[in-house]
């Protein structure tokens, strides 16, 4: 991945997240931040602790936790504790000194994997704030001149910009590096299939079942790729168990297990139906529509570079998709958004942002041109009409996000025209 910005390669690469990590840290007595591997939550937590533990890496700390796990609070505060689920008994014991303390911002918790249910014996709420990370933006790696705004969209403000990218190309090299913060040092070709092979052989095989207990046989390193594979081919649509079970002739039930240990690893993330009041009955499509974290996994998965994206635009236009849903997750962090789609039998919202007020922004996807543009900015305006606004409110943008094109700009129907590669949260 090249990027547009200067520096040292040792430098902190400033994140989204920052704003709502400080937010949280000046409200809790401690900060969860969970996210896959790699995708820099131990490099954000300390750059705001005084002191480290790395549960990962230590063993010495490690061995100590099984014996005594509130020998991990002792140190400088806010106390880092990097990977806490290896040692997940230290949960209780941060949140006892939460509540003893009553001050904020005591300790930092990082994770890549979620414990079982019932690893949480007793409730962090009010005590232990959790945050989500993801690999990083196009606007995080210097990849977008961040001309338009998220925050102004919602605010009803036209965008304006003249700096976005309009090689097609240029963006899937983008896709298919990913936004993962060890390529912004040192990038490395192989970087995301190595990952991903590590996920297959190794991750997949430390993340405990649905009872809390470690699964007694290995899962199968080739059935858990077919899965990937399978979820890759499947990007940004809906497809569910039976059709995974189909294209990869597993059983349901080995394609259930093995997506729960996806989803535990935080590599597999769902998007959600809108539920909204319709004008008329309808069918209502409620199937989660699932991404992999970062659309470099599904390229890395089905081994395409960028040339071979170019040779099949309509798998392309999905890919990108979930690439707009990467970027719109945590550009809208801060807003404290709901990110899910809308889809009935006759109309369909590829992008659906929601705000705790009910507040809500209509987007579209497409690659770029000028058909494709006309197409996409017909869709909102049509879905929009099925729904009632007199319940559910008008949405406070619609707009049409697209790879290539250098201009931002309102069409005169009232759809925001926006290039990826010019939004900033």
């Amino acid at each position: 991945m090249v990027s547009e910005r200067g520096g040292a390669a040792d430098r902190y690469w400033p994140r989204v997240i920052d704003r709502v990590l400080d937010q949280r840290m000046a409200s809790s007595a401690a900060v969860l931040i969970e996210g896959p591997k790699a995708c820099g939550k131990t490099e954000t937590a300390s750059q705001r602790a005084a002191s480290v533990v790395r549960l990962d890496v230590d063993e010495d700390a490690h061995q100590a936790a099984q014996i005594n796990p509130g020998l991990l609070l002792e140190g400088a505060r806010p106390r880092l504790i990097d990977e806490w689920q290896l040692s997940p008994r230290v949960w209780d014991h941060v949140r006892r000194d939460a509540d003893a303390s009553g001050e904020a911002g005591q300790f930092l918790l990082t994770g890549s994997a979620s414990p079982a249910a019932g690893a949480r014996r007793h409730s962090g709420a009010g005590r232990i704030a959790t945050v989500r990370m993801r690999p990083m933006t196009l606007h995080e790696v210097g990849a977008s001149s961040d001309e338009v705004s998220l925050g102004d969209l919602f605010a009803g403000r036209d965008p304006a910009a003249a700096s976005g990218r309009s090689d097609l190309r240029e963006v899937l090299e983008l896709v298919v590096a990913g936004g993962w913060p060890q390529q912004l040092r040192r990038a490395d070709p192989r970087f995301v299939v190595d990952y991903l092979d590590q996920v297959v052989h190794v991750d997949i095989n430390a993340v405990v079942g649905a009872a809390g207990r470690r699964v007694a046989r290995r899962r199968d390193p080739k059935k858990v790729l077919s899965c990937i594979r399978s979820l890759a081919r499947n990007v940004a649509t809906a497809a569910g168990v039976r059709t995974i079970a189909a294209d990869t002739g597993l059983s349901r039930e080995a394609v259930t297990h093995y997506l729960d240990a996806l989803e535990r690893l935080m590599i597999l993330e769902e998007q959600p139906a809108f539920n909204v009041h319709l004008r008329s009955s309808r069918n209502l499509r409620t199937t989660p529509h699932r991404h992999l974290v970062d659309p470099s996994l599904a390229t890395a998965a089905l081994q395409v570079d960028a040339d071979g994206l170019l040779r099949d635009l309509n798998y392309t236009g999905l890919l990108f998709e979930s690439l707009v849903v990467r970027d719109l997750r945590v550009l809208s962090q801060p807003l404290d958004t709901s990110l899910m789609y809308f889809h009935t039998d006759h109309y369909k919202i590829d992008i659906i942002l929601q705000r705790p007020n009910g507040v809500w922004g209509a987007i579209e996807v497409k690659l770029g041109g000028e058909e494709p543009i006309e197409q996409g900015a017909a869709s909102p305006l049509a879905a929009v009409s099925s729904i009632n606004l007199e319940r559910a409110g008008s949405p406070a943008f619609m707009a049409l996000v697209t790879a290539t094109g250098r201009y931002a700009y309102r069409r005169d129907d009232g759809v925001c025209v926006v290039p990826l590669s010019t939004l900033a949260p």
